[in-house]
């Protein structure tokens, strides 16, 4: 049979944790908390279509022509500078920076960088759905390391860490963390980079959502903190920009970045030209800052809409996070509520409405009674009418059947 010339690391048996996470229904009043969609109106059609038109005919047939794996120098030149001024990452010139067919394929080439069958990596759980994906292919063993309010708990980090000094990666949202909404606090940043200097690891900053804080103030980037070029720093134009470009960019001590660049030269052998030359002609001719200050407009609203709903319409045992950026909610229930039973035999076909539970963001697949829901995709009426019916389903009688 064919799946035995399978890679041993291929197991037919568990299934893709993408594959079927969010289920599509067809009902005319379905409501959606289910994938991290930014709101396609804010979408700029027209700046990106100018752009698009303008990389085709600057270069005209060359354009469809191979390129360079590096990508267009004078949006690493952008990068470069914006991270120096927007994350606090001093000295960092265009040749650090590495373009990436979206945030996803850093997260990809940094597994296959770091991970062997058996090998030990520590995530922050929950953690986000596509970097266990990620992960999972290569077979590491995973350390869960619980989130606190105001991030990653490093106590328990560091107990892992003494207990097991062989860890060799830590995976961290940092900002608006995916799915908990939390942000960690700059004494955990320091903090975090000091153990990995200590333990000798390797930590992955994936900050998607970085840009997007529509209440407080921001914070420097882990890396900014890096002394021993010890912190990966990854992020993508798919939630502020357009998640269609696939494009994502990361910084790199130049040991890592030569190691990622040959393992990207393998997979696709460069960023597809259209797409960021058409990124570089945009940010090039409009102002960027600009378009993720109308975007935050945008947010704030929905998140504040959403934040009213779920205290308004979910029971007060209901444990509720409190974003003050990024996309999402978390929601905790009791300890006999299976939020994956529920959507199926309740909140889909009676509701019409579709979360993503808890189980899909832990290693084990066993913390079964929360939910994350998306706030950025749905109209404000869309999500007060969602927090309603989501509020319908938790109630005790809706919760025991289920539990059952």
């Amino acid at each position: 049979m064919l799946e035995n010339l399978f890679a041993k690391r291929i197991n037919k048996n568990i299934p893709s944790r993408l594959q079927g996470l969010f289920p599509e229904t067809n009902f005319p009043d379905n409501i959606s908390f289910g994938g991290g969609c930014p709101d396609e109106k804010s979408f700029p059609a027209r700046e990106l279509v100018n752009a698009y038109q303008e990389a085709i005919i600057n270069e005209k047939e060359h354009s469809f022509q191979y390129h360079d794996v590096k990508g267009p120098e004078r949006l690493r030149e952008f990068l470069a500078d914006r991270a120096q001024k927007k994350m606090g990452i001093a000295n960092v010139t265009s040749e650090d920076v590495m373009l990436t067919a979206g945030g996803q394929q850093g997260i990809e080439l940094v597994a296959k960088l770091f991970l062997e069958a058996g090998d030990k990596m520590a995530v922050e759980v929950p953690c986000y759905v596509g970097a266990l994906a990620a992960f999972d292919v290569y077979e590491p063993d995973y350390y869960e390391i619980p989130m606190e309010d105001d991030g990653v708990n490093l106590d328990c980090l560091k107990a892992t860490l003494k207990a097991h000094p062989d860890i060799k990666l830590f995976y961290t949202v940092p900002d608006f963390h995916n799915p908990t909404g939390i942000t960690m606090s700059l004494e955990k940043r320091q903090r975090l980079v000091d153990l990995a200097n200590k333990y000798n690891f390797v930590i992955l900053e994936d900050t998607p959502y970085r840009d997007l804080r529509y209440h407080g103030e921001s914070l420097p980037s882990i890396k900014s903190f890096d002394t021993e070029g010890r912190v990966i720093f990854l992020s993508s134009f798919s939630k502020i920009l357009s998640p269609a470009y696939r494009l994502g960019w990361l910084l790199a001590s130049p040991e890592i970045k030569a190691e990622l660049t040959k393992l990207k030269l393998a997979e696709d052998l460069e960023v597809p030209y259209i797409p960021s030359a058409t990124v570089d002609n945009y940010i090039a001719h409009n102002d960027l800052d600009a378009h993720i200050e109308g975007l935050k407009k945008i947010y704030r609203q929905k998140l504040d809409k959403m934040d009213q709903a779920l205290h308004a319409y979910l029971p007060a045992d209901a444990k509720i996070s409190h974003p003050e950026g990024g996309f999402f909610f978390w929601i905790e229930l009791g300890d006999d509520a299976n939020t994956s039973q529920l959507l199926l035999d309740e909140a889909i076909p009676n509701e019409h409405l579709i979360y993503v539970p808890s189980a899909s963001f832990y290693p084990d697949r066993d913390h079964v009674n929360g939910l994350r829901v998306n706030f950025t995709g749905s109209s404000l009426a869309e999500i007060d009418e969602g927090c309603r019916r989501l509020g319908r389903l938790l109630n005790v009688d809706s919760l025991m059947q289920v539990a059952i």
